[in-house]
């Protein structure tokens, strides 16, 4: 369950960049799409799991004032600058980049205990650190081979994510996972329907519309959210993120054989040394 949790997440990436490159969806009409309808999916998740007490978290202003701003700083944030990293490159290079966050908390996380990385953690840094050179520059200091606009939003998309996973903290343990991915999700997707007025885009809702946008709302979020926290459930939190980490080769994967994306090998090695990074920090927080 966790691993086809994150493979139903690498498969929402390549519909959105599907949905990009076929259909000539913008990346903020498609997240605000995708916030709004995942929002109502998951609240009435919610509602049918837990009933009232899925209204709770709207009852204390602490809370709602807590919610409203993970809601924007995290998930719409997170959001955005991931599929504008798709936009900018594809499916693959973007789930990648964005599985950086976990060296970026390491980073907080260092600086709150006032230390430096330490064992498997500095392996991890270094890692991470080659992984994305490679990816950028094939080893090669006088040549870029990635967009400045793809590595800036793909490095955006590993700030948010770090963002998104350390906002909620608390809420998620007083309240789980619908009520407040539920309801900030739905936020997110007002808020940014009132900015970018996602009535006004004039598309081609064909079966391929249609299909794909049903796998970035439906597949890349209820089912996806559903199977992963019902695995994690079953063998842990730390086996869990192991497995779901099989989401940006999955990205990766279907982004070659279904969308024809090509990648050389240094892209390839840059790709292995950054997941090999999350790999091995798992292993140091297990430790």
């Amino acid at each position: 369950m966790a691993v086809a949790g994150g493979i139903c997440w690498g498969f929402s990436g390549c519909c959105g960049q599907f949905l990009f490159e076929e259909k000539g969806v913008s990346a903020p009409w498609l997240v605000a799409m995708r916030l709004l309808f995942a929002g109502l999916i998951l609240m009435g998740a919610g509602a049918f799991f837990d009933g009232k007490k899925n209204l709770e978290i709207l009852a204390h202003k602490r809370d709602r004032i807590h919610l409203v701003l993970f809601s924007l700083g995290g998930i719409t944030f997170c959001q955005f600058s991931y599929f504008m990293a798709i936009e900018a490159s594809n499916a693959g290079t973007a789930t990648v980049l964005q599985y950086l966050s976990p060296i970026l908390i390491l980073a907080v996380l260092c600086i709150r205990e006032l230390r430096l990385p330490k064992g498997l953690e500095t392996a991890a840094v270094a890692l991470s650190l080659l992984g994305t050179f490679i990816l950028g520059t094939h080893g090669d200091l006088h040549q870029i081979h990635i967009t400045a606009e793809a590595l800036f939003w793909g490095l955006m998309a590993a700030v948010s994510s770090m963002i998104y996973t350390m906002l909620p903290g608390t809420l998620i343990q007083k309240y789980g996972i619908y009520q407040v991915l539920g309801y900030g999700m739905f936020f997110g997707g007002l808020v940014m329907s009132l900015v970018i007025h996602p009535w006004n885009m004039e598309a081609a809702w064909d079966t391929g519309m249609i299909l794909a946008l049903a796998g970035v709302i439906v597949i890349g979020t209820a089912i996806a959210f559903g199977l992963y926290l019902g695995g994690v459930s079953i063998i842990g939190p730390l086996r869990g993120s192991i497995l779901g980490s099989v989401e940006p080769v999955s990205a990766v994967l279907l982004s070659v054989v279904w969308l024809g994306t090509s990648f050389g090998g240094a892209e390839l090695l840059g790709f292995g040394l950054i997941l090999a990074a999350v790999f091995v920090l798992t292993l140091a927080r297990q430790k």
